[in-house]
């Protein structure tokens, strides 16, 4: 039986992230606290517009949940970070509860 080749590795912005291979700093400070933040703050105001145009409310609130699946990603990737970053899985646990609120 023939062994099967290794896969290649990927260099995809997601798949570097939930493999760890990008430093804890700048994973929490830019791509969850600025680029995160950034992504929600324009979802809410999409549907804040929506909202003042009279669109269905069921749709403004799909627009401001939309990052939801990104918000999680990142969330993830933080708490598997290794070695463990304690405060940072926590704070990215409330940042996740405080961007999905507003």
């Amino acid at each position: 039986m023939r062994d099967n080749p290794p896969l290649p590795a990927t260099s995809s912005y997601f798949a570097r992230r939930w493999r760890g291979e990008v430093a804890l700093a700048v994973l929490f400070w830019r791509d969850l606290l600025a680029v995160g933040t950034l992504v929600n703050l324009f979802a809410s105001f999409a549907a804040l517009v929506m909202v003042a145009q009279g669109v269905a409310g069921h749709w403004a609130v799909a627009v401001h949940l939309a990052p939801l699946p990104y918000n999680l990603f990142l969330l993830a990737s933080v708490w598997r970070f290794r070695p463990r970053n304690r405060p940072a899985a926590l704070a990215a646990v409330v940042w996740l509860v405080v961007v999905t609120l507003l």
